[in-house]
């Protein structure tokens, strides 16, 4: 059982699609974060392919394998919808499970949201969901908090641009993978917060370092930071009653640095996420970083497989 690849025209864009296993149970789609890739989801996709569901994991528009669309300052949350019902469609696949991590939940919870019918479940991986808008904002963090840097048209380019591809990825994944909020000093960039000496993660090799450079070597990191730090809005805000009412299992990794930015542990602990979507699991992973599901794909799998198995498709 192997992972095969594809490209699909959606939208005007050639979009890469990895997919293994028989739809013998319905069908899951990973929707992969920042600076990740479909390879982020390579435990996930062989573990579901054997226990009987099809997996498939894009590269989102301007990721990977993808295209780039020629506009990244025209770059919107909305086309990632338009880009998951194509993908669907294409594939004529009615109904769908999505697992989404990091900035990939966001259309997967805007997708279960919009598209009820289609969606069997959610699996968020350190992403929780509440609306009206959650009780933070950027405003409470510093100047050097990573996303008001990489915010600023050509600050993260700058930042990246000092060094070489995978010298770029090895930082963030380094960086990333603690449990501090990454935060610059004014004098600071963010990649100089990570120390040089600093070896790789050890779920995380130099071969799998070494797939993600050779695609960002290709096409470099400028619409992949327009989504998700300079597109506006997720698609939602102006919902006046945005209940997910598939079944959502969140995942949440307590070493997770986002974990501790100011309001979204709240929106778990209070139950304003428990507000918006009624039938929701909540499990925790006591030493999962920012990259659980490459830390701990075996604790993951077990998680997700079985939450499917618990949801039938109906």
């Amino acid at each position: 059982m192997e992972i095969e690849h594809t490209h699909l025209s959606i939208n005007g864009l050639s979009l890469h699609i990895a997919q293994i296993g028989k739809d013998e149970l319905g069908t899951v789609m990973f929707l992969h974060g920042f600076p990740e890739i479909w390879y982020s989801w390579r435990h996930q996709m062989i573990a579901v392919a054997k226990a009987g569901y099809r997996a498939i994991a894009p590269d989102w528009r301007g990721y990977g394998l993808s295209d780039q669309p020629q506009d990244p300052q025209n770059a919107a949350w909305e086309d990632l919808i338009d880009d998951l019902l194509g993908i669907l469609d294409a594939f004529s696949i009615p109904k769908v499970y999505f697992v989404g991590k990091d900035f990939g939940a966001f259309p997967a919870y805007q997708f279960a949201f919009l598209y009820p019918n289609r969606t069997c479940g959610v699996v968020s991986i350190g992403i929780p969901f509440a609306m009206p808008s959650p009780p933070f904002s950027w405003d409470s963090l510093p100047e050097g908090f990573y996303v008001k840097r990489w915010k600023e048209p050509g600050r993260a380019e700058a930042d990246f641009g000092r060094f070489d591809v995978k010298r770029v990825v090895r930082t963030i994944y380094i960086l990333f993978s603690k449990s501090e909020i990454p935060i610059a000093q004014e004098n600071q960039e963010i990649l100089d917060l990570a120390d040089l000496s600093t070896p790789l993660p050890d779920w995380f090799t130099e071969e799998d370092l070494s797939v993600y450079a050779s695609l960002y070597e290709k096409k470099g990191f400028t619409y992949p930071l327009q989504i998700p730090y300079r597109a506006e809005g997720k698609g939602s805000e102006h919902i006046a009653d945005p209940r997910i009412l598939v079944p959502v299992l969140l995942i949440l990794g307590e070493k997770d640095y986002v974990i501790k930015i100011p309001g979204r542990a709240e929106i778990v602990k209070d139950g304003l996420m428990k507000k918006c979507v009624p039938d929701l699991e909540i499990s925790y992973i006591p030493e999962g970083c920012h990259f659980v599901q490459e830390q701990f794909p075996d604790q993951v799998n077990e998680l997700i497989v079985g939450f499917f198995k618990g949801h039938p498709v109906n």
